[in-house]
């Protein structure tokens, strides 16, 4: 057997030596467990396998390991076989950010587009990077094609920034991008999308979309094309980078969750796209100042980090990293592994320590690729540091024990998988296990995080498959094309028969259909909604409707809904959510309704469509919005609200051109809100907590009367002979109550505590969360309430309020939002409380300005009568009839909903 440009890699994790060999035309790992070999076969791209005797494996086993340095423990940057810089659209070569690039124009053969269909563009915008200021533009497909002297793994990463160039304008872009047989974006547009891009040195720049892809590349050639999505969009790319890897840098051999049993997940075959990538404790790592030799780049200081207390940085001299067996500079750069935050057990919560917690956006249904990069940096001895690793409230990782030797810090990865369906959010934790009794297990450490998104079965990282495959010529490949055809051509003739006598067969037993309209339960009386089990969600909503349309209101016929909504009109879109899009509809008889339509691909799906026809059918309030119905055909998850017409309250507080709210109009939204959430924690038959209280789900009508919408995540609160319900963190990120975060506990003061955020963004006008601003004013909470606190508030609120609001007004608004913001939900005062504040702020407002206009009425404020307990306004809504204002609108949920955990039960 002759091996020809061997490359060996070996790996001490816990129990197991492994050896990795390749040849060009086969790859065997060998498994030395306990003195034996086991040899797995993993790939083969030839069409002639032979078979190999284990002792030659042996042998060579043991000469490699005699006879070879292990390059492994060297800090030695690894230095790129192929790579390829290139500056899309430029005729020279450019230095920029330290790194040289290419223009295009200088590779010969480069670019396989005809000069018709590939244009060059450039800006003189002195603001755009000159990185940036050019572009290839596409009109039709277009490929470059990369060269590879040895196959093998390759980061590929892409720059777009639109600018506009002759008559082609940003909003015009649209395309997909293919590399090989991967689809990495599919219909993407930079105008309007909002695409999750890969943190990078360049994230300032809005607009910017960078993205980093992992792929492994067999042929002698990478080809990546642009593809726009219709004859009257085009395409562009600003920059490409195409860069080897050092073998084994991706390793499929990792920790799959839920069961985190160690097994392969078929990563040879899947593309990576780089989600996140954090140096923990550590500080920001360049592309020109990474030491790897791959260019990457690291995120710094504690970016995603949840918890702002309890930790402390640690670092060492980047000389003292000893990178062992199975480890290279390649994985991660010493500044990675010298660095890191280090749990402090002592600050804990009422006597529980808490977690490392880190929270990371990402896309719902696919596979996460998570490593997690340790190093000891404070013991000298083994034994002094076990904790736990927690992924999406699943333990991880038991009792990790780093190891130590005196004056030697050696650096640690361990590789997760996991599945996240219907999540927007990643979340990591490290910490003690629970119940220990050891102050020293608690202290916890990590010092590099990064995150993979995996390519799903159709070979895509961007929802489906862009469905062209890259171009190839070669005439051998006609058959197979021309044979896929005819057999599809067949297969569909048989589909469209199948169904023409499913059809047919259907209409001879449903002759006399079943009226659509089933009026809506004041109360939903004993109904509810039976569990669908998961092998039934798949067929979306249609099984839902045999156990619910007899108390859930008019089932709407798609053909109504259609339209309706001018066959869903993109131009009568009035909101996009976390469910999906939201169009204004008008029915035959004139009525103007609000549709929601549920995106397949969305975060959100049928248990969140039960949850919202169960739960509105049970309710009848003013201040809650009213479903009108549904539909479920044709696999369709839509429901239908009564219009609001002057949509979310976020939209009269920042971000668009409407005249700003008075600061009387705020009160009365806000006293609005709160009597709907103290109707739904009181008044109905059952407690129900929202459990996503925002700004986005408070809706205004016609007459600014405020309505609470979303009941998506709602909850059946606590039993009488209980005090919380226990359930999976579900809200949306500053919005969360931190108690409920760390315990899994629900009450109804966790919509409390969401509710003081709301107040905060009422009073200040600005987002609960912002990454933009400086660290100590992003959260809204915490920030708010640090002025709060000095009794400086006025000097924050929204500049459109000052002079308008009375200080006693607002010292007794800032009271009751720092209540409602009490880390502890025994502090929170109940919503019903709430709401009695409120009514006095609004009465201390109308009293000052009745003050400035009649003098003779300074004392009114002093002489205000002691409120009454709030007015059980239901008792008079439980028996509205069924009709439904027309000119209501429920919007959709602006920002995707986010899932995530508290401190996990090992198990």
């Amino acid at each position: 057997m002759f091996l020809s440009a061997v490359q060996v890699w070996w790996q001490d994790e816990e129990f197991r030596d492994w050896l990795y060999f390749q040849s060009d035309g086969w790859k065997l790992e060998a498994y030395l467990r306990l003195n034996s070999v086991y040899i797995k076969h993993r790939t083969c791209r030839s069409t002639m396998m032979g078979l190999y005797s284990t002792m030659p494996i042996i042998l060579l086993y043991f000469w490699l390991l005699i006879t070879t340095t292990d390059l492994a423990t060297s800090q030695d940057g690894y230095t790129p076989h192929d790579e390829y810089l290139i500056k899309c659209g430029y005729w020279e070569n450019a230095t920029i950010d330290d790194r040289g690039w290419q223009g295009d124009f200088t590779f010969s053969g480069l670019l396989s587009s005809s000069s018709r269909n590939s244009i060059n563009a450039s800006t003189t915008n002195s603001s755009i990077g000159a990185l940036f200021n050019t572009a290839r533009i596409f009109t039709n497909r277009a490929s470059y094609v990369f060269r590879v002297s040895e196959p093998g793994r390759f980061w590929v990463r892409l720059y777009f920034y639109p600018f506009n160039f002759e008559t082609f304008t940003t909003a015009s872009a649209d395309f997909s991008v293919m590399a090989g047989e991967f689809t990495l974006l599919a219909n993407v547009k930079p105008s309007t999308d909002n695409v999750i891009s890969t943190p990078s040195i360049y994230e300032g720049m809005t607009g910017l979309i960078f993205k980093e892809y992992n792929l492994n590349v067999t042929e002698s050639s990478l080809e990546v094309s642009f593809i726009p999505s219709s004859n009257t969009s085009y395409a562009f790319i600003n920059a490409i980078e195409v860069v080897s890897c050092p073998f084994g840098l991706v390793i499929d051999e990792v920790y799959s969750l839920p069961n985190a049993s160690v097994s392969s997940i078929g990563l040879p075959f899947m593309a990576l796209e780089t989600m996140h990538r954090i140096n923990v404790g550590g500080p920001l790592i360049t592309p020109s100042n990474d030491t790897s030799g791959l260019q990457r780049t690291w995120l710094g200081d504690e970016h995603n980090l949840l918890e702002i207390v309890g930790w402390t940085p640690i670092n060492d001299s980047t000389t003292s990293i000893i990178y062992g067996s199975g480890i290279s500079v390649a994985f991660a750069p010493p500044l990675v592994y010298s660095t890191a935050l280090e749990l402090n057990s002592t600050q804990g919560v009422n006597g529980q320590p808490l977690n490392l917690s880190w929270i990371f956006p990402i896309k719902s249904n696919y596979m996460y690729l998570i490593r997690l990069h340790f190093c000891e940096l404070v013991y000298a001895t083994s034994g002094k540091r076990d904790f736990n690793v927690y992924i999406q409230n699943q333990t991880a990782y038991k009792l990790l024990d780093l190891g130590a030797s005196p004056g030697q810090y050696h650096a640690k990865f361990i590789d997760f998988s996991v599945t996240l369906q219907q999540l927007t959010t990643l979340f990591i934790q490290v910490g003690a296990p629970p119940n220990s009794e050891s102050a020293e297990l608690s202290d916890a450490i990590m010092n590099g995080i990064e995150v993979w998104k995996l390519s799903n079965s159709d070979k895509s990282l961007d929802g489906v498959s862009a469905g062209l495959p890259p171009s190839n010529n070669a005439k051998n490949n006609l058959a197979p094309v021309i044979g896929g055809v005819a057999g599809g051509g067949a297969a569909f003739l048989l589909v469209v028969l199948v169904i023409c006598c499913f059809c047919r067969q259907r209409a001879k037993v449903v002759k006399h259909p079943m009226s659509s309209w089933v009026p809506l339960p004041v109360h939903g009386g004993g109904h509810s909604i039976s569990v669908i089990s998961k092998t039934t969600a798949v067929s979306g909503a249609g099984s839902y409707a045999s156990s619910a349309q007899s108390s859930m209101g008019r089932i709407f016929t798609f053909t109504e809904i259609s339209e309706a909504t001018h066959n869903f009109d993109e131009t009568l879109v009035i909101g996009v959510g976390g469910f999906g899009k939201v169009y204004q509809g008008e029915f035959e008889d004139g009525s103007t309704v609000a549709i929601k339509r549920g995106n397949p691909r969305s975060e959100q799906g049928i248990m969140e469509f039960r949850t919202e026809i169960d739960m509105l059918s049970k309710l009848r309030h003013r201040h809650l919005v009213s479903l009108i119905g549904y539909c479920n055909e044709n696999r369709e998850m839509i429901l239908v609200y009564e219009f609001m017409a002057n949509g979310p309250l976020r939209s009269h507080l920042y971000g668009t051109n409407l005249p700003p709210l008075s600061w009387r109009q705020r009160l009365e939204i806000c006293i609005g809100s709160a009597r709907g959430l103290h109707y739904l924690h009181t008044g109905a038959n059952e407690s129900i907590i929202h459990r996503d209280v925002k700004t986005t789900n408070i809706l205004l009508d016609d007459n600014f009367v405020a309505k609470v919408s979303d009941f998506g995540l709602s909850k059946t609160g606590p039993s009488l002979d209980q005090t919380h319900v226990s359930t999976a963190v579900k809200g949306s990120f500053g919005y969360l109550d931190p108690e409920y975060f760390r315990r899994q506990q629900l009450t109804d003061k966790s919509d409390v505590y969401s509710f003081g955020v709301v107040l905060m963004e009422v009073l200040c006008a600005r987002p609960a969360i912002n990454p933009a601003l400086p660290r100590d004013q992003v959260n809204i909470a915490e920030w708010a309430m640090q002025w709060q606190k000095r009794g400086t508030l006025d000097q924050i609120i929204d500049p459109h309020l000052v002079g308008a609001i009375s200080m006693e007004s607002l010292a007794k608004f800032g009271e009751i939002a720092e209540k409602c913001l009490a880390e502890n939900g025994s502090s929170r005062p109940s919503m019903g409380q709430v709401l009695w504040s409120l009514e006095h702020c609004l009465q201390l407002q109308d009293a000052s300005v009745t003050q400035e206009g009649n003098e003779e009425n300074a004392d009114r404020i002093s002489e205000l009568p002691t409120l009454p307990p709030v007015q059980e306004e239901w008792e008079l809504n439980a028996v509205m009839d069924n009709s439904f204002g027309d000119d209501d609108q429920e919007d959709a949920t602006m920002s995707a909903v986010f899932s995530r955990m508290v401190r996990p039960n090992a198990n």
